[in-house]
Order: C-alpha cells, then structure tokens, then sequence
C-alpha cells in the first residue's frame, strides 16, 4: 500500500527542486530525514515538510513505519506568476516566479 503526500504551488522554482526530489529517492524514512537535514539546499525545507506529512499518514493508517522506504519522490511545474518590473525610458521588463508541486510516496518493503 502507499501512503502519499503533496506540497502545491510550492513557491520553489521545480529545477532547484528536483535536485533534492531525486537525492532522497529511494532511501529509507530515516535516511531520507537526515539527508534533509543536512542539506543546506532550499528545496530540502519543503520536501522535508511533504516527508513528514507522508510519515504521518502512513501511521495514521497503522503502518510500520521502520519498513517505510520513498518510492516516487517528484516534483512537477505549477503555474508561473508573472509580474513586471519597471525599467528606465518606460520600459517594463517581465519577472517569472515558477511554482512547484511537490509529491512523495512511501511503500512497506517486503
């Protein structure tokens, strides 16, 4: 069974991201925490935060939570806010501001 967790509209660029998404992939609950603890990466505050969600429902379905390993840790591409930032002679130049969802499943190993 999988237990599954999601971050939406993270305000994370989903580049930066994926970088700490596929570091924790199919590690251990344990090992994946203090692998986020370490890391000095931003994208490891708001994994560690869908980590932790995903822990908490596994146990709120009474599994073993020793057994618990990431199966899918991904991080897909919300939407953009887009603004604009003045500039000399009138000009406008547009800012991109990416969003991410963030989704980690957890499974029982056998």
């Amino acid at each position: 069974m999988a237990y599954r967790a999601t971050h939406r509209f993270a305000r994370i660029s989903p580049r930066k991201a994926r970088l700490d998404a596929s570091l924790i992939r199919g590690m251990r609950i344990d090992d994946a925490m203090s692998q986020l603890e370490v890391s000095k990466r931003r994208g490891a505050w708001y994994l560690k935060a869908v980590l932790k969600s995903a822990i908490a429902n596994a146990e709120e379905q009474e599994a073993d939570v020793e057994s618990l390993y990431i199966s899918v840790s991904r991080v897909d591409e919300g939407p953009v806010i887009k603004r604009f930032r003045p500039k000399d002679r009138g000009r406008a130049h547009p800012i991109r501001k990416p969003t991410s969802h963030l989704h980690i499943e957890l499974e029982e190993k056998n």
